[in-house]
Protein backbone atom coordinates (compact mmCIF):
# COMPACT_ATOMS: atom_id res chain seq x y z
CA UNK A 1 0.00 0.00 0.00
CA UNK A 2 1.24 3.58 0.07
CA UNK A 3 2.23 5.87 2.74
CA UNK A 4 -0.15 4.25 5.24
CA UNK A 5 -0.31 4.54 9.27
CA UNK A 6 -3.44 3.69 11.50
CA UNK A 7 -3.70 7.33 11.11
CA UNK A 8 -3.98 7.63 7.59
CA UNK A 9 -6.33 4.37 7.18
CA UNK A 10 -8.35 5.83 9.87
CA UNK A 11 -8.72 9.25 7.97
CA UNK A 12 -9.51 7.26 4.42
CA UNK A 13 -12.14 5.59 6.10
CA UNK A 14 -13.52 8.87 7.30
CA UNK A 15 -13.47 10.62 4.01
CA UNK A 16 -14.97 7.50 2.43
CA UNK A 17 -17.75 7.25 4.95
CA UNK A 18 -18.07 11.16 4.14
CA UNK A 19 -18.36 10.51 -0.09
CA UNK A 20 -21.14 7.50 0.77
CA UNK A 21 -23.10 10.32 2.97
CA UNK A 22 -22.74 13.05 0.29
CA UNK A 23 -20.83 15.21 1.79
CA UNK A 24 -20.78 18.45 -0.23
CA UNK A 25 -16.48 19.07 0.32
CA UNK A 26 -13.73 17.35 -1.68
CA UNK A 27 -12.30 14.32 -0.30
CA UNK A 28 -9.17 12.02 -0.04
CA UNK A 29 -6.20 11.11 -2.70
CA UNK A 30 -5.92 10.83 -6.15
CA UNK A 31 -3.89 7.35 -5.67
CA UNK A 32 -5.32 5.09 -3.42
CA UNK A 33 -4.78 6.15 0.37
CA UNK A 34 -4.89 9.91 1.97
CA UNK A 35 -1.73 11.29 2.45
CA UNK A 36 0.11 12.80 5.41
CA UNK A 37 -1.20 16.29 4.47
CA UNK A 38 -4.86 15.43 3.42
CA UNK A 39 -6.68 18.05 5.22
CA UNK A 40 -9.61 16.40 7.97
CA UNK A 41 -13.29 16.65 7.61
CA UNK A 42 -13.94 19.17 9.47
CA UNK A 43 -10.86 21.14 7.79
CA UNK A 44 -12.96 20.73 4.10
CA UNK A 45 -16.00 22.16 5.91
CA UNK A 46 -14.78 25.33 7.03
CA UNK A 47 -12.38 25.43 3.71
CA UNK A 48 -15.35 26.23 1.15
CA UNK A 49 -17.12 28.72 -0.37
CA UNK A 50 -20.93 28.12 -2.00
CA UNK A 51 -21.29 27.89 -5.36
CA UNK A 52 -24.74 29.79 -6.00
CA UNK A 53 -26.05 26.01 -6.89
CA UNK A 54 -25.35 25.21 -3.75
CA UNK A 55 -22.12 23.05 -4.21
CA UNK A 56 -19.04 23.39 -2.47
CA UNK A 57 -15.75 24.81 -3.89
CA UNK A 58 -12.60 24.80 -1.58
CA UNK A 59 -10.79 28.42 -0.84
CA UNK A 60 -8.05 26.20 -2.29
CA UNK A 61 -9.44 25.64 -5.90
CA UNK A 62 -10.51 29.00 -6.19
CA UNK A 63 -7.35 30.55 -5.13
CA UNK A 64 -5.44 27.82 -7.97
CA UNK A 65 -7.84 29.59 -10.03
CA UNK A 66 -7.00 33.15 -9.35
CA UNK A 67 -3.92 32.30 -9.88
CA UNK A 68 -3.67 30.53 -12.93
CA UNK A 69 -6.58 32.34 -14.47
CA UNK A 70 -6.14 35.96 -13.40
CA UNK A 71 -9.76 35.62 -11.49
CA UNK A 72 -10.92 37.04 -8.32
CA UNK A 73 -12.72 34.71 -5.62
CA UNK A 74 -15.99 36.05 -6.79
CA UNK A 75 -15.03 35.73 -10.47
CA UNK A 76 -13.75 32.15 -9.99
CA UNK A 77 -17.22 30.98 -8.28
CA UNK A 78 -19.04 32.85 -10.84
CA UNK A 79 -17.13 30.95 -13.88
CA UNK A 80 -17.99 27.28 -12.02
CA UNK A 81 -21.62 27.77 -11.70
CA UNK A 82 -21.99 29.25 -14.68
CA UNK A 83 -19.61 26.14 -16.97
CA UNK A 84 -21.55 23.75 -14.78
CA UNK A 85 -24.65 24.92 -16.55
CA UNK A 86 -23.35 25.29 -19.63
CA UNK A 87 -21.87 21.51 -19.65
CA UNK A 88 -25.14 20.56 -18.67
CA UNK A 89 -27.04 22.21 -21.25
CA UNK A 90 -24.57 21.39 -24.17
CA UNK A 91 -26.10 17.63 -25.10
CA UNK A 92 -30.04 19.73 -25.15
CA UNK A 93 -28.56 22.25 -27.37
CA UNK A 94 -26.73 20.12 -29.52
CA UNK A 95 -29.19 18.14 -30.27
CA UNK A 96 -32.10 21.59 -31.09
CA UNK A 97 -29.14 22.39 -33.77
CA UNK A 98 -29.90 19.17 -35.12
CA UNK A 99 -27.68 18.59 -38.73
CA UNK A 100 -27.08 22.63 -38.66
CA UNK A 101 -24.70 22.20 -35.88
CA UNK A 102 -21.38 23.75 -36.31
CA UNK A 103 -19.77 23.10 -33.17
CA UNK A 104 -19.98 24.46 -29.39
CA UNK A 105 -17.82 26.47 -26.98
CA UNK A 106 -18.07 28.46 -23.30
CA UNK A 107 -17.26 32.04 -23.62
CA UNK A 108 -15.50 32.77 -20.28
CA UNK A 109 -16.52 36.97 -21.02
CA UNK A 110 -20.40 36.20 -21.00
CA UNK A 111 -21.10 33.20 -18.70
CA UNK A 112 -22.48 31.06 -21.44
CA UNK A 113 -22.45 28.73 -23.97
CA UNK A 114 -22.64 29.57 -27.65
CA UNK A 115 -23.79 26.92 -30.14
CA UNK A 116 -22.86 27.86 -33.75
CA UNK A 117 -25.72 26.93 -36.08
CA UNK A 118 -25.50 26.91 -39.93
CA UNK A 119 -29.02 27.77 -40.25
CA UNK A 120 -30.95 30.43 -38.96
CA UNK A 121 -34.32 28.52 -38.66
CA UNK A 122 -32.96 26.03 -35.84
CA UNK A 123 -31.51 29.65 -33.48
CA UNK A 124 -34.96 30.02 -31.91
CA UNK A 125 -34.83 25.97 -30.43
CA UNK A 126 -31.03 26.24 -29.72
CA UNK A 127 -31.70 30.19 -27.88
CA UNK A 128 -34.87 28.03 -25.74
CA UNK A 129 -31.92 25.74 -24.15
CA UNK A 130 -30.12 28.51 -22.82
CA UNK A 131 -27.61 28.46 -25.11
CA UNK A 132 -26.06 31.85 -27.43
CA UNK A 133 -25.99 31.51 -31.22
CA UNK A 134 -23.48 31.82 -33.87
CA UNK A 135 -24.61 31.67 -37.39
CA UNK A 136 -21.51 30.21 -39.29
CA UNK A 137 -20.78 28.54 -42.87
CA UNK A 138 -19.88 24.92 -42.01
CA UNK A 139 -21.01 22.47 -39.78
CA UNK A 140 -19.60 20.43 -36.96
CA UNK A 141 -20.12 17.51 -39.26
CA UNK A 142 -18.01 18.85 -42.30
CA UNK A 143 -15.18 19.96 -40.87
CA UNK A 144 -14.63 16.63 -38.88
CA UNK A 145 -14.92 15.35 -42.45
CA UNK A 146 -11.77 17.74 -43.39
CA UNK A 147 -9.67 16.99 -40.20
CA UNK A 148 -10.09 13.25 -40.98
CA UNK A 149 -8.62 13.65 -44.64
CA UNK A 150 -5.83 15.26 -42.95
CA UNK A 151 -5.61 12.95 -40.21
CA UNK A 152 -4.82 10.29 -43.30
CA UNK A 153 -1.71 12.76 -44.29
CA UNK A 154 1.79 11.61 -43.26
CA UNK A 155 3.07 14.57 -40.74
CA UNK A 156 6.07 15.83 -40.20
CA UNK A 157 7.56 16.45 -37.01
CA UNK A 158 7.31 20.52 -37.62
CA UNK A 159 3.58 19.79 -37.30
CA UNK A 160 2.56 19.49 -33.78
CA UNK A 161 -1.36 18.90 -33.87
CA UNK A 162 -4.45 19.98 -35.47
CA UNK A 163 -8.33 20.16 -34.61
CA UNK A 164 -11.87 21.90 -35.61
CA UNK A 165 -12.36 25.08 -33.87
CA UNK A 166 -15.69 25.63 -33.41
CA UNK A 167 -15.27 29.10 -33.28
CA UNK A 168 -13.22 29.80 -36.14
CA UNK A 169 -15.12 27.93 -38.01
CA UNK A 170 -12.57 26.18 -39.93
CA UNK A 171 -9.57 23.44 -39.15
CA UNK A 172 -6.70 24.77 -37.33
CA UNK A 173 -3.73 23.03 -38.31
CA UNK A 174 -0.52 23.91 -35.33
CA UNK A 175 2.87 24.39 -36.43
CA UNK A 176 5.95 24.83 -34.60
CA UNK A 177 7.34 28.22 -35.30
CA UNK A 178 11.21 27.38 -35.72
CA UNK A 179 9.83 24.93 -38.40
CA UNK A 180 7.12 26.81 -40.23
CA UNK A 181 9.76 27.52 -43.02
CA UNK A 182 10.40 23.78 -43.52
CA UNK A 183 9.73 22.57 -47.09
CA UNK A 184 7.39 19.30 -45.51
CA UNK A 185 5.46 21.52 -43.43
CA UNK A 186 4.65 24.07 -46.08
CA UNK A 187 3.47 20.79 -48.35
CA UNK A 188 1.58 19.28 -45.52
CA UNK A 189 0.33 22.48 -44.75
CA UNK A 190 -1.08 22.79 -48.78
CA UNK A 191 -2.36 19.43 -48.95
CA UNK A 192 -4.78 20.21 -46.08
CA UNK A 193 -6.42 23.45 -47.49
CA UNK A 194 -7.05 21.44 -50.18
CA UNK A 195 -8.56 19.22 -47.67
CA UNK A 196 -11.00 22.25 -46.82
CA UNK A 197 -11.32 25.39 -44.60
CA UNK A 198 -8.07 25.46 -42.80
CA UNK A 199 -6.23 27.90 -40.49
CA UNK A 200 -2.53 27.72 -39.69
CA UNK A 201 -1.29 28.31 -36.32
CA UNK A 202 2.59 29.11 -34.65
CA UNK A 203 3.29 27.33 -31.54
CA UNK A 204 6.40 27.27 -29.38
CA UNK A 205 7.51 23.45 -28.94
CA UNK A 206 7.07 20.09 -30.78
CA UNK A 207 4.73 18.34 -28.36
CA UNK A 208 5.87 15.21 -25.98
CA UNK A 209 5.07 12.87 -23.99
CA UNK A 210 4.98 12.94 -19.74
CA UNK A 211 6.73 9.85 -18.73
CA UNK A 212 10.14 10.29 -16.86
CA UNK A 213 12.48 8.08 -15.17
CA UNK A 214 12.80 7.07 -11.49
CA UNK A 215 12.66 9.61 -8.89
CA UNK A 216 10.42 10.29 -5.23
CA UNK A 217 7.14 11.91 -5.12
CA UNK A 218 4.02 10.44 -5.39
CA UNK A 219 3.98 8.34 -8.34
CA UNK A 220 3.38 5.21 -9.78
CA UNK A 221 6.23 3.02 -11.97
CA UNK A 222 6.34 0.66 -14.20
CA UNK A 223 9.81 -0.50 -14.91
CA UNK A 224 12.35 2.96 -14.83
CA UNK A 225 9.03 4.89 -15.87
CA UNK A 226 7.48 6.94 -13.68
CA UNK A 227 3.43 8.29 -14.05
CA UNK A 228 0.52 9.51 -12.62
CA UNK A 229 -2.78 7.68 -11.80
CA UNK A 230 -5.45 9.30 -13.56
CA UNK A 231 -9.23 8.54 -12.43
CA UNK A 232 -10.53 5.11 -10.00
CA UNK A 233 -12.76 2.52 -12.08
CA UNK A 234 -13.95 -0.72 -10.29
CA UNK A 235 -10.97 -2.77 -10.27
CA UNK A 236 -8.37 -0.28 -10.71
CA UNK A 237 -7.74 2.99 -12.58
CA UNK A 238 -7.02 4.68 -15.83
CA UNK A 239 -4.10 6.30 -17.23
CA UNK A 240 -1.70 6.99 -19.77
CA UNK A 241 -1.15 4.53 -22.52
CA UNK A 242 2.79 5.23 -22.77
CA UNK A 243 3.39 4.86 -19.59
CA UNK A 244 3.53 1.04 -19.92
CA UNK A 245 2.26 -1.79 -21.95
CA UNK A 246 -0.39 -4.93 -21.26
CA UNK A 247 0.87 -7.12 -18.79
CA UNK A 248 3.44 -4.90 -17.06
CA UNK A 249 3.64 -5.25 -13.55
CA UNK A 250 2.75 -1.65 -11.70
CA UNK A 251 4.81 -0.57 -7.95
CA UNK A 252 3.70 2.22 -5.58
CA UNK A 253 6.37 4.72 -4.20
CA UNK A 254 7.20 2.45 -2.10
CA UNK A 255 8.28 -0.60 -4.78
CA UNK A 256 5.15 -2.77 -3.58
CA UNK A 257 2.87 -4.43 -5.99
CA UNK A 258 0.06 -2.71 -7.22
CA UNK A 259 -1.18 -5.14 -10.64
CA UNK A 260 -0.51 -4.80 -13.72
CA UNK A 261 -1.58 -3.14 -17.43
CA UNK A 262 -4.52 -5.03 -18.24
CA UNK A 263 -5.02 -2.93 -21.64
CA UNK A 264 -2.96 -0.58 -23.19
CA UNK A 265 -2.76 1.74 -26.58
CA UNK A 266 -0.17 4.45 -27.79
CA UNK A 267 -0.05 6.07 -30.56
CA UNK A 268 -3.13 6.17 -32.10
CA UNK A 269 -4.77 6.65 -28.73
CA UNK A 270 -2.77 7.61 -25.23
CA UNK A 271 -4.40 5.38 -23.01
CA UNK A 272 -4.04 2.19 -20.70
CA UNK A 273 -5.66 1.00 -17.23
CA UNK A 274 -4.32 -0.87 -14.52
CA UNK A 275 -5.69 -3.39 -11.99
CA UNK A 276 -5.02 -2.69 -8.33
CA UNK A 277 -4.93 -5.24 -5.58
CA UNK A 278 -2.18 -6.51 -3.31
CA UNK A 279 -3.85 -4.63 -0.73
CA UNK A 280 -4.10 -1.47 -2.42
CA UNK A 281 -7.77 0.47 -3.14
CA UNK A 282 -9.06 3.10 -4.88
CA UNK A 283 -11.37 5.38 -3.74
CA UNK A 284 -13.30 8.27 -6.21
CA UNK A 285 -10.78 11.52 -5.57
CA UNK A 286 -8.05 13.64 -7.17
CA UNK A 287 -5.17 14.72 -5.46
CA UNK A 288 -5.07 18.27 -4.68
CA UNK A 289 -1.28 17.74 -3.68
CA UNK A 290 -1.91 20.73 -0.76
CA UNK A 291 -2.66 23.28 -3.27
CA UNK A 292 -6.51 22.80 -3.43
CA UNK A 293 -8.44 20.18 -0.83
CA UNK A 294 -8.63 16.89 -2.13
CA UNK A 295 -11.24 16.74 -5.03
CA UNK A 296 -14.12 13.67 -5.19
CA UNK A 297 -15.28 13.05 -8.49
CA UNK A 298 -18.40 12.86 -9.32
CA UNK A 299 -19.27 11.91 -12.91
CA UNK A 300 -17.54 12.76 -16.44
CA UNK A 301 -19.97 15.39 -18.24
CA UNK A 302 -17.30 16.85 -20.90
CA UNK A 303 -16.69 20.65 -20.25
CA UNK A 304 -16.70 22.67 -23.25
CA UNK A 305 -14.41 24.44 -25.04
CA UNK A 306 -13.91 27.86 -23.23
CA UNK A 307 -14.18 25.98 -19.69
CA UNK A 308 -11.71 26.13 -16.76
CA UNK A 309 -9.67 22.99 -16.21
CA UNK A 310 -7.05 21.68 -13.45
CA UNK A 311 -4.78 18.97 -13.74
CA UNK A 312 -2.94 16.50 -10.90
CA UNK A 313 -0.16 15.00 -11.56
CA UNK A 314 2.76 13.32 -9.64
CA UNK A 315 5.43 16.33 -10.90
CA UNK A 316 4.24 19.79 -10.98
CA UNK A 317 1.36 18.71 -8.43
CA UNK A 318 -2.30 20.93 -9.39
CA UNK A 319 -2.30 23.53 -11.97
CA UNK A 320 -5.81 24.91 -14.11
CA UNK A 321 -6.01 26.45 -17.24
CA UNK A 322 -8.70 26.44 -20.07
CA UNK A 323 -10.03 23.79 -22.66
CA UNK A 324 -8.81 25.39 -25.77
CA UNK A 325 -9.80 22.52 -28.20
CA UNK A 326 -11.51 19.22 -28.71
CA UNK A 327 -11.14 16.02 -30.92
CA UNK A 328 -7.41 17.37 -32.12
CA UNK A 329 -4.90 15.02 -33.64
CA UNK A 330 -1.59 15.56 -31.37
CA UNK A 331 1.42 14.51 -33.94
CA UNK A 332 4.14 12.65 -31.11
CA UNK A 333 7.33 11.92 -32.83
CA UNK A 334 6.30 8.33 -31.77
CA UNK A 335 3.29 8.54 -33.69
CA UNK A 336 -0.03 10.60 -33.87
CA UNK A 337 -2.81 10.20 -31.18
CA UNK A 338 -6.10 11.35 -31.82
CA UNK A 339 -9.74 12.70 -30.65
CA UNK A 340 -7.23 14.48 -27.73
CA UNK A 341 -8.53 17.67 -25.36
CA UNK A 342 -6.22 20.54 -26.08
CA UNK A 343 -5.31 22.62 -22.65
CA UNK A 344 -3.84 25.64 -21.44
CA UNK A 345 -2.97 24.03 -18.48
CA UNK A 346 1.17 23.03 -17.96
CA UNK A 347 2.91 19.83 -17.48
CA UNK A 348 6.23 18.12 -16.88
CA UNK A 349 7.84 14.71 -17.25
CA UNK A 350 6.32 12.62 -14.74
CA UNK A 351 2.79 13.97 -14.90
CA UNK A 352 1.60 11.38 -17.75
CA UNK A 353 -1.16 9.59 -16.92
CA UNK A 354 -2.49 11.86 -14.33
CA UNK A 355 -6.15 13.59 -13.99
CA UNK A 356 -7.78 16.52 -15.69
CA UNK A 357 -10.66 17.42 -13.88
CA UNK A 358 -13.41 20.19 -14.55
CA UNK A 359 -15.51 20.71 -11.39
CA UNK A 360 -16.43 17.24 -10.04
CA UNK A 361 -16.22 15.81 -13.50
CA UNK A 362 -13.75 13.89 -14.52
CA UNK A 363 -12.66 14.97 -18.31
CA UNK A 364 -9.17 12.56 -19.16
CA UNK A 365 -5.66 11.51 -18.18
CA UNK A 366 -2.38 13.43 -18.90
CA UNK A 367 -0.67 12.61 -22.57
CA UNK A 368 1.45 15.30 -23.09
CA UNK A 369 2.49 18.43 -24.53
CA UNK A 370 5.15 21.30 -24.61
CA UNK A 371 6.68 23.85 -22.14
CA UNK A 372 6.71 23.41 -18.16
CA UNK A 373 5.51 24.82 -15.26
CA UNK A 374 8.02 27.76 -14.94
CA UNK A 375 7.12 29.41 -18.29
CA UNK A 376 3.76 28.20 -19.48
CA UNK A 377 2.62 25.58 -22.19
CA UNK A 378 -0.02 23.18 -23.23
CA UNK A 379 -1.02 19.99 -22.69
CA UNK A 380 -3.20 17.24 -24.25
CA UNK A 381 -5.47 14.79 -21.88
CA UNK A 382 -6.95 11.70 -23.65
CA UNK A 383 -11.02 11.54 -22.55
CA UNK A 384 -11.72 9.68 -20.03
CA UNK A 385 -15.09 8.47 -21.88
CA UNK A 386 -13.45 7.18 -24.64
CA UNK A 387 -11.18 5.26 -21.81
CA UNK A 388 -14.11 4.06 -20.23
CA UNK A 389 -16.08 2.29 -23.75
CA UNK A 390 -12.93 1.27 -25.18
CA UNK A 391 -12.36 -1.36 -21.98
CA UNK A 392 -15.71 -1.52 -20.50
CA UNK A 393 -15.09 0.18 -17.49
CA UNK A 394 -17.06 1.97 -14.57
CA UNK A 395 -15.93 5.39 -13.11
CA UNK A 396 -15.64 5.56 -9.67
CA UNK A 397 -17.67 8.09 -8.18
CA UNK A 398 -18.51 9.38 -4.71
Amino acid sequence: MRRTTALRTALSAVLLVGAWAGAGFPSASAADTPTADTPTADSRTADSRTFTDGRQASAGLLAAMQKDLGLTASQARSRLSAEKTATAIQPDAQRAAGASYGGSWFDPSTGALTVAVTSENQAAAVRATGADVRLVTHTARSLDAVKAKIDRLPAPAGVSSWHVDPKANKVVVNVVSSARSDNDVRKFVERARDAGPVAVQQTAEAPRTFAAGTVGGDPYYTGNVRCSIGFSVYGGFVTAGHCGQAGASVSGWDGSGIGNFQGSSFPDNDYAWVSVGNGWWTVPVVLGWGTVSDQLVRGSAVAPVGASICRSGSTSHWHCGNVLATNETVNYSQGAVHEMTKTSVCAEPGDSGGSFISGDQAQGVTSGGWGNCSSGGETWHQPINEILNRYGLTLHTA
